[in-house]
């Protein structure tokens, strides 16, 4: 082999130093979760800014579902309220979301909201058993593209969907884009609350920077009594406590058969994107965090969501990324969060309705920045095709369609490259055993994509009467490994000769015992086997499968 020895490793470690560089300044300092006055006064700021950017988002996210604002209100409150008390991430923020918004239309608009507060409380059942079922470890097996993938798309879904607020209602009913000085105000007082929220970490931490950037707008707004749009132009957020409401639909089949599918969809959009996120949260903050607790914690707040006339909702990555940057790392920021929206809806509307659009506009602006993985257009070009493909891919289909359909292409785009690239690294290296027998020493996985390679490895007509097919560095994978071996055996038999198998790993040997009759050959233990041992097997250069 030609080169300098490390040299491969070196280059992968150079074209991921952008990626690794960018991660190291992305996690937040770790901090410390004494319960001190000054980490109380972080939590509560932290869920104070949280919950002021909650209010426009689920406002947004019920017209966008169909339903009265507080219907997105409430599912706030209470999805925020219950994963912040019972979740797998203390500093992940959940609330009604677009994600589930642009599923639960159709049904609102076909069937009434009614029978979307019973497809919310059975789309918690079902998430509570994937907890329980402890199914939610299978989310580590997304891969990093597709992580990648989720990050940008759903930066750009938070960002178009800010758009529309930079359109206002014309004399037809619709909406038309701002224009004028309406347009060049608003552009202004979202860049103020930007730079507000870029500079204030600079000069002092100690108070949440989007806060300040809201307040600073909020205060110039009114000081100069500045014509621009408000929360209250969008809609009333003033009501009363929700009340317990079962939902008003015919207990039949007919109902299961109308919700069950927009339940399914949902309960898996919403855990999708709460698994993600909260290892998103969990990487910036150098923490771990339960998949399993956090499934059973969405499930319980949905049902009870459900019950309470809430539109449902799961992790809010935007909500998520607001409160980490704002030094919150307890649960007390999603519960002070969750109590000061309640507040809002029933004490303190009036005042809450007076703040500015575009103040909560610039302040999203922001996490959009914050949560595109920039690094990872530096890269594109580094790393393989195939996962830049995925990543790219992932993007487009957040974006374009959904989230949980986005993720399932990149795991099967990256399932099928990876089974491909495995299929083309079967080999053998050809040898004699002391005993004059030919031996087969096999390198790289058995399975359903490098079968026909496998076959290739082998001259039936050719080879001795004794063969041994030699699994030290190979292992038989599934069903097609098992075929393949029985296939070569039989080629074997009708040539009068015996194959013999060595060295399969305890995993192998229990499909070949599972298989019975299948594989009618010999199989040669050596309990004795270790690794420095010398079978007096001399090889040959290995053979590769064309």
């Amino acid at each position: 082999m030609s080169g300098v020895p490390g040299r491969p490793f070196q280059q992968n470690m150079n074209s991921l130093e952008p990626v690794l560089t960018a991660r190291a300044e992305a996690v937040a300092p770790v901090q410390s979760t004494k319960m001190d006055a000054s980490r109380i006064k972080t939590e509560l700021l932290a869920g104070l800014t949280v919950a002021l950017a909650l209010v426009p988002e689920a406002v947004a996210f019920a017209f966008v579902a169909g339903v009265n604002p507080l219907v997105g209100l409430y599912a706030a409150f209470f999805v925020g309220l219950i994963t912040a008390c019972i979740g797998g991430r203390p500093g992940m923020i959940s609330g009604a979301t677009g994600a589930l918004a642009v599923v639960m239309v159709s049904l609102v608009a076909q069937h009434g909201v009614e029978y979307l507060f019973a497809t919310v409380v059975l789309m918690g059942i079902m998430q509570i058993a994937v907890g329980i079922l402890k199914w939610g470890k299978f989310i580590r097996m997304v891969p990093h593209p597709v992580m990648l993938g989720f990050v940008n798309g759903l930066a750009i879904v938070i960002f178009l969907a800010q758009l529309g607020q930079f359109k206002v209602p014309d004399a037809s009913g619709g909406l038309t884009w701002m224009g004028g000085w309406e347009l060049y105000l608003m552009l202004g007082l979202v860049a103020l609350t930007m730079a507000v929220t870029w500079l204030l970490p600079k000069i002092t931490t100690s108070f949440p920077a989007p806060l300040a950037g809201i307040l600073v707008v909020w205060g110039l707004v009114l000081g100069f009594n500045l014509d621009t749009r408000s929360v209250g132009d969008l809609a009333s957020i003033s009501g009363g406590l929700p009340d317990f409401h079962i939902p008003m639909v015919p207990l039949t089949l007919e109902t299961l058969q109308i919700i069950f599918p927009y339940a399914v969809i949902l309960a898996a959009i919403g855990l999708i994107e709460s698994l993600l996120t909260l290892n998103l949260v969990a990487d910036l903050t150098n923490t771990k965090g339960g998949a399993s607790k956090e499934c059973v914690a969405q499930g319980t707040a949905n049902i009870v969501t459900g019950f309470f006339g809430g539109m449902g909702g799961c992790a809010m990555i935007g909500q998520s990324m607001i409160n980490v940057k704002s030094g919150a790392r307890t649960r007390i920021s999603g519960i002070a969060a969750a109590l000061f929206l309640l507040s809002f809806i029933v004490i303190a509307s009036p005042l809450i309705e007076q703040i500015p659009v575009a103040a909560l506009v610039g302040v999203m602006f922001m996490v959009v920045i914050g949560t595109f993985a920039w690094a990872s257009l530096k890269i594109v070009h580094k790393i393989p095709l195939t996962d830049a493909l995925v990543m790219v891919i992932v993007t487009c289909v957040t974006v374009y369609a959904d989230l949980a359909v986005a993720v399932v292409v990149g795991v099967i785009i990256s399932a099928l490259a990876y089974a491909w690239n495995a299929a083309s690294r079967i080999s053998a290296r050809v040898g004699t055993s002391k005993e004059g027998w030919k031996v087969y020493r096999l390198s790289g996985p058995l399975f359903f994509g490098s079968t026909t390679g496998f076959v290739d490895l082998f001259n039936p007509q050719n080879d001795p009467d004794d063969v041994v097919v030699d699994f030290i560095d190979s292992r038989v994978v599934d069903h097609s490994g098992l075929e393949a071996i029985d296939a070569l055996a039989s080629k074997y038999v009708a040539a009068g000769k015996r194959l013999h198998l060595r060295h399969l790993s305890p995993d192998c040997q229990k499909l070949l015992s599972k298989a019975g009759n299948l594989v009618e050959v010999s199989v040669l233990e050596d309990p004795d086997y270790e690794v420095a041992v010398d079978y007096g097997h001399r090889f040959n250069e290995p053979e590769k499968a064309s």
